[in-house]
């Protein structure tokens, strides 16, 4: 069915980015509070470490049952569902007395963030067509990466402004006046619900699902925590788990991921440069800022603005890949991930040569030219990725994109910071671990610029195919 006439795509997508902003926002701009809460509540290290990888595996645990329900049920109400519970869970954890509270507050951030974002890419599916819709995705992609490197500076600013004792509260309480918005705009402008026909539900698919994605993700997410090699146990056992959830899927009758989709070329290589590059690109800011703050004395807010190259680059390359991606297809993907690696293996260099406090002046350049390579890698990337999926799945197959994105996050942080912390307990100063992590951090680019040359090479009338992103029926969910 077609959208309402008197629905206006572009101003509903500007209330879908502003949402998405926000939660993805909350993923990194916690990091430069840390230093805050831990003396604002005598919190432990346990603690803070939860205060950061709760928010992520909640987020990634709702990611895929909520695509499917908003493809069921309605897109509308489950954004508007998961951005009031975000706004309401800000003010928990902005409000905070003790570390416990902070931790369930961050926690049930997680589940709105991911209720919240599947319907973001099921509604540009509905929304747009043709080319307008690598425009979309290229608006979205150029949020993901200036929401992830903008938040160390967003935070350090904030607890300048407020003072590093009741700063981080500003964190989190930000967040209020947006979302109270964001809910009288998405009731004006997204599209209405439509009374149809309801697929069955899954309840064993989404235990399934969830309970292996926990036991992948835990060990990542605890990996300074938790210590011996026990916890590494739930890596297998995930991988049973998630191969028990493959095979009721092909069985049941209304299965939570349509596995199918993965027979589609487009769709299966897209989510593995996907994982990939978030494994990469996600886990330079957590090494760069502890790199400057515990290495180099900085403040957060002066950490924060040392990333802000990045962002600028990424924002503005979103903007361009999102409109050249119908034209160029796969061969955008690869250059960007090729200019990506050139700019961190420029400023590994820069580090090399000019570790000492004037560091973020020299990696200023490099970090720019990274930014430009990733906005023309994660819009025109996602853009392919879903272009030959049914608008009525839209939702359900950007949960799963995305599940593998978090779960690409977590691998990247957990193995880049293993071989940065390893560096600096064994006496090498943190400019070496940085320069140590970072070489991790190019491996899993390269390892995305080599997927992305095998979609290239070993089937160029599928890549041709794939240029220009099939128009689908509109329809509304």
């Amino acid at each position: 069915m077609d959208t309402p006439v008197n629905v206006r795509p572009w101003r509903a997508l500007s209330v879908c980015l502003v949402a998405s902003f926000m939660t993805l926002l909350d993923v990194s701009i916690v990091n430069v509070a840390l230093p805050s809460i831990r003396s604002g509540l005598d919190a432990s290290e346990a603690g803070l470490q939860w205060v950061l990888s709760g928010y992520a595996l909640a987020f990634g645990l709702v990611l895929v049952p909520a695509g499917r329900l908003g493809d069921a049920r309605s897109r509308r109400a489950v954004f508007m569902s998961g951005l009031a519970l975000f706004t309401a869970a800000s003010a928990m954890a902005g409000l905070a007395p003790a570390i416990g509270w902070l931790v369930a507050a961050r926690l049930v951030q997680g589940v709105a963030g991911g209720l919240l974002n599947p319907q973001v890419a099921g509604l540009i599916q509905q929304l747009f067509e043709g080319p307008s819709r690598g425009r979309a995705f290229g608006a979205l992609g150029g949020v993901i990466g200036v929401a992830t490197a903008v938040g160390p500076m967003l935070g350090g600013a904030l607890i300048a402004l407020a003072g590093p004792e009741h700063g981080w509260r500003w964190v989190f309480l930000v967040n209020l006046p947006v979302g109270l918005v964001g809910l009288v705009l998405a009731r004006r402008l997204l599209p209405p619900p439509v009374r149809g026909p309801r697929r069955g539900q899954d309840p064993v698919g989404v235990v399934l699902l969830g309970a292996g994605v926990t036991a992948l993700m835990l060990p990542l997410a605890q990996e300074q925590q938790w210590h011996g090699w026990a916890k590494w146990l739930l890596v297998p056992a995930g991988v049973a788990v998630l191969a028990a959830f493959t095979r009721w899927e092909r069985r049941c009758a209304a299965p939570l991921v349509n596995l199918s989709l993965f027979r589609l070329r487009s769709y299966a290589l897209g989510a593995t440069i996907a994982l990939l590059y978030f494994a990469g690109f996600t886990a330079v800011f957590f090494i760069f800022t502890l790199y400057l703050q515990n290495g180099l004395h900085y403040s957060a807010l002066a950490a924060g603005l040392a990333i802000t190259p990045f962002a600028v680059g990424s924002g503005a390359a979103s903007v361009l890949g999102g409109r050249l991606v119908g034209r160029l297809g796969r061969p955008l993907v690869a250059a960007g991930l090729a200019l990506v690696a050139f700019g961190l293996a420029a400023a590994w260099l820069a580090v090399e040569l000019h570790p000492g406090r004037g560091v973020a002046w020299w990696t200023a350049p490099p970090l720019l030219l990274a930014g430009i390579g990733s906005g023309l890698v994660i819009s025109p990337n996602q853009t392919i990725t879903l272009s030959q999926v049914p608008v009525a799945e839209g939702g359900s197959a950007a949960g799963v994109l995305q599940t593998g994105q978090r779960l690409g996050t977590a691998v990247g942080i957990a193995v880049t910071g293993a071989v940065f912390f390893a560096t600096v307990a064994n006496g090498g100063d943190w400019a070496v671990a940085f320069r140590h992590g970072l070489l991790v951090v190019l491996a899993f680019v390269l390892a995305a610029l080599v997927a992305a040359g095998y979609d290239l090479l070993s089937g160029p009338s599928a890549a041709r195919r794939e240029r220009r992103p099939r128009p689908a029926a509109r329809s509304r969910a």
